[in-house]
């Protein structure tokens, strides 16, 4: 059965095209590998340009692992180097895309995603870097929280990663752009409504002229 995630990451993967070098950050987004077209090439903070599929169970090599420490697959031609020359290539502006996924994000394409007050945080990893070198931030992520609560607001109450970064968002109700009037919805999931994607959104969308059907191959 397809879940949610499944179709969230399959979106997403749909968007780069041969020769692009992506980010994939942690949770959902570490999915895309699973949809990416050939030639993509997938970037890890941890050293790695060239990550596959994640591996069948069983067929695990401890050695390969993405910055999250989960395993990876390893494509032809991938390269390894150290954290040095990988957040070069993240600041350098080498990246056509991350992506991340998010706690909170808002009208002004506010991002929230790697802390809750009170709750244990490890520090924000390379997403600080990544929303400011990567040429375009896709986030990928559930509509919802796992109680209900909207995740995109007018205003984001948690901690920012990054002031005005987001470019696209995708969840399993629809891609939304983030432009200079709002928030935009420019595809809808099958059976999904405006009226229900804005009653689990707490800001105001934008209905695009040319609405379409989420596209994406699982």
């Amino acid at each position: 059965m397809i879940d949610n995630k499944q179709i969230i990451a399959a979106r997403a993967a749909r968007f780069f095209k041969d020769g692009d070098v992506v980010n994939l950050g942690i949770g959902i987004p570490t999915l895309v590998s699973n949809y990416i077209s050939q030639g993509v090439m997938l970037h890890s903070e941890n050293g790695l340009i060239g990550m596959g599929p994640t591996p069948p169970a069983g067929e695990e090599d401890k050695d390969y692992r993405n910055a999250g420490n989960q395993p990876i697959s390893i494509i032809p031609g991938a390269s390894f180097f150290d954290s040095a020359v990988s957040f070069a290539i993240v600041r350098g502006n080498h990246l056509a895309a991350t992506v991340l996924g998010a706690l909170e994000v808002d009208e002004k394409g506010n991002l929230a995603n790697w802390m809750i007050p009170g709750k244990m945080a490890v520090g924000m990893g390379g997403a600080m870097d990544l929303v400011s070198g990567a040429r375009k931030v896709i986030i990928a992520m559930e509509h919802t929280a796992k109680d209900g609560s909207p995740k995109l607001l007018e205003k984001c109450n948690l901690p920012l990663t990054g002031v005005g970064v987001v470019d696209i968002i995708v969840t399993e109700l629809a891609v939304i752009e983030v432009t200079e009037e709002g928030l935009v919805i420019k595809e809808l999931a099958t059976g999904i409504s405006v009226t229900e994607v804005q009653l689990k959104t707490a800001a105001r969308l934008i209905v695009s002229e040319r609405l379409t059907v989420m596209d994406f191959k699982i």
